[in-house]
């Protein structure tokens, strides 16, 4: 039996026993921006909060594309989302090559080049890839000048979160 297959029977189990206020139009207080990895998937524990109350948008890296943004916008002006959280991670995947390398290996492995240059939104330091995607998010003239967008960095090893502060205007000059 395949995983889908195993997904496909585990959820029929799960229906006998949905419950349909769980259907109500969600009402999330704090959008989280976070990476794709399966390490990030206890978010209402990682950050003791309720299910319900977090839009989580996740992301390889975790980027904030233009889809990001777009998802952003909806969780901050329709759904009423009042703070905006950007959780990187240790150990991300995405550190290990780069956007060039990347597109020549599939070109390699596939044969077929055509797609290249594509985006994956590489990266070397979780720090600098935290300051730049508050800087993404804060920029955005959609997302609500009150709305508070902040970046932490969750450590795989200890499970801790920290949080990334812009660069003083001293340290960058």
């Amino acid at each position: 039996m395949s995983i889908i297959d195993k997904a496909l029977e585990a959820n029929r189990k799960y229906a006998k026993n949905y419950n349909p206020t769980l259907g109500k139009r969600p009402a999330p207080k704090i959008a989280v921006v976070t990476c794709m990895d399966p390490r990030l998937s206890d978010l209402p524990a990682i950050l003791g909060l309720p299910e319900a109350d977090l839009d989580v948008i996740r992301t390889g890296g975790p980027a904030v594309t233009d889809d990001v943004l777009s998802e952003l916008i909806v969780s901050n002006r329709i759904l009423g989302t009042t703070e905006i959280l950007l959780l990187n991670h240790t150990g991300c995947g995405f550190t290990t090559f780069t956007d060039a390398e990347l597109n020549q290996k599939l070109s390699a492995l596939t044969g077929d080049a055509s797609p290249a240059p594509m985006r994956f939104f590489s990266y070397k330091d979780p720090e600098q890839n935290t300051r730049e995607q508050i800087k993404k998010v804060r920029s955005h003239p959609w997302i609500a000048k009150e709305v508070p967008v902040r970046g932490f960095i969750f450590d795989v090893e200890t499970g801790l979160i920290r949080e990334v502060h812009q660069a003083s205007r001293q340290a960058t000059a």
